[in-house]
């Protein structure tokens, strides 16, 4: 993981929210695994960029980051806390008296004692662990059915993280008694996963409908036809009317993303989109000018000039 997010999308500390976006996107699209299988330079560099645009997506985190209160991988800074910066607290009943630090240090020492001290289990003393926060980018398509991923902690222990199916960028997942052990008998803290989800290179997930944008042939938009159409469940063949313009969508029922607390899925959309040839061959140049001769119409009838 890089340790400048900005540095990992190629833009500016004071870039837009716009512009950190596109410059994500543009990674995802040259760099995703799906794209370029087995190139590991690229995988490196695609997931250092879905780690830098989950950090700088969020204004709370980016703005920790820029005081310097996280590290990239969105976990806090080690910070000393000095007795001096508790005497002079508001609040503190000794403000403002010329205390020497280390009469201070003395009087900390011996409050802890009596709660047991600082790893030690106390008799007397029980508080909760803190909650720990990670990220976790996943696939597109890993979000849609759910998975189980190890996620690496920072001591190197590894746990297992279940997505549900479902998921939405930027869920956050709790697993119960996985962060900072309690103190005393008190329960551990929680580990709070938040969750990234990587774009795919084809579909794009709105709310729970997939969407896809199909090219298509001139003939097959002229005399329409049976073409074939990815989904999230594998290939299909698709009924393509004639006479298709550009934009006409085509529904897949029951083929987008589970929706929550139901069996039901949402659908696919699938938007055509007429796709010339490369190159306008002699051939189709002289049929499209005779028949435009004796066949022409007008497709902006009626729109101002």
């Amino acid at each position: 993981m890089s340790d400048d997010p900005y540095s990992a999308l190629g833009v500016t500390k004071d870039a837009s929210d716009a512009e950190i976006k596109k410059a994500y996107r543009r990674i995802a699209k040259d760099c995703h695994p799906d794209l370029k299988p087995g190139d590991a330079e690229a995988e490196a560099k695609f997931k250092a960029a879905a780690a830098a645009y989950d950090l700088l997506k969020d204004p709370e985190k980016r703005a920790q980051f820029d005081r310097g209160e996280i590290d990239a991988s969105g976990q806090e800074r080690a910070q000393q806390q000095y007795y001096r910066d508790y005497a002079e607290a508001a609040g503190n009943p000794y403000r403002g008296r010329q205390t020497d630090p280390d009469d201070m240090s003395d009087i900390f020492a011996k409050f802890m004692r009596g709660r047991g001290g600082y790893g030690q289990r106390s008799q007397g003393f029980h508080a909760p662990g803190h909650n720990r926060s990670y990220s976790l980018q996943i696939s597109f398509l890993d979000a849609v059915f759910g998975a189980s991923q190890k996620l690496t902690l920072p001591d190197g222990d590894r746990i297992e993280v279940k997505i549900p199916a479902g998921i939405t960028d930027g869920q956050t997942i709790r697993l119960r008694g996985k962060g900072d052990p309690g103190f005393g008998d008190g329960p551990a803290g929680d580990a709070l996963v938040t969750v990234t989800v990587a774009p795919h290179p084809v579909f794009e997930r709105q709310g729970d409908d997939i969407h896809i944008t199909l090219p298509i042939t001139i003939d097959e938009a002229v005399l329409g036809g049976k073409v074939p159409a990815p989904t999230i469940d594998g290939g299909v063949n698709v009924s393509v009317p004639p006479g298709t313009s550009s934009g006409k969508t085509l529904r897949l029922r029951g083929k987008g993303v589970k929706k929550r607390g139901s069996a039901e899925r949402g659908d696919q959309l699938i938007e055509l989109t007429v796709a010339m040839p490369d190159q306008i061959d002699d051939d189709l140049r002289a049929f499209m000018e005779n028949w435009r001769d004796t066949h022409s119409y007008d497709p902006r009838k009626g729109m101002p000039s």
